[in-house]
């Protein structure tokens, strides 16, 4: 299913301009190892339980695609602000016949939707931005997922003073030759008066 997205993702790209990366070899390494590198770190927090996600910024559905591809019981929306991109996501869940997987064409801060249990991110903004332009999507004990390349201290530092980062974990991209982490975020426990699960 991962192949066939990516020769989806390679045909659409000469017409839509989905992403810069162009070489098939590359797209394997740079888009879809870099984005399964999350999918242990995701069902661990998930557990077995049915979640519903947020993929801001996804582009041409990465990481969106591939979690909804290889989690049947996490309900995915891919959200852009590039309709051309949301159209392809559309595509893909429907010749992949990924009945969890959505696409939204719209600015995330003007998405009208119900709350997400995470809101995840690659490379679409400051953490502090990221934080500010999704909060209103966040279930009350949900979770931030921003994916990152090298540990990222100083966004980390300017976040706002009622989220706090929970666990930063380094990931191992195999033929990627570059730094990766994940940071999880959430509103601070006292103030939900919930517990968001571990890591």
């Amino acid at each position: 299913m991962l192949i066939a997205y990516l020769a989806l993702l390679q045909r659409w790209n000469g017409t839509y301009n989905l992403t810069a990366v162009r070489n098939p070899a590359q797209m394997l390494t740079q888009h879809l190892a870099d984005c399964l590198a999350l999918i242990q770190p995701l069902r661990r927090f998930c557990g077995s339980g049915a979640r519903r996600l947020l993929d801001v910024g996804s582009g041409g559905g990465l990481p969106g695609v591939v979690i909804a591809a290889l989690n049947p019981q996490i309900d995915v929306t891919c959200v852009d602000a590039v309709g051309k991109k949301a159209a392809f996501v559309r595509q893909v869940a429907g010749e992949l016949q990924l009945r969890n997987l959505h696409a939204e064409h719209a600015r995330v801060e003007q998405l009208q939707l119900s709350a997400f249990d995470i809101v995840t991110s690659r490379a679409f903004a400051s953490l502090a931005d990221f934080i500010r332009l999704t909060r209103r999507h966040l279930a009350a004990d949900g979770a931030w997922l921003a994916m990152k390349g090298k540990h990222p201290t100083e966004e980390i530092d300017n976040l706002p003073a009622d989220v706090e980062v929970f666990h930063v974990e380094q990931l191992s991209v195999p033929g990627l030759g570059a730094a990766r982490c994940l940071v999880w975020i959430r509103p601070f426990v006292e103030q939900i008066g919930t517990k968001t699960a571990s890591l």
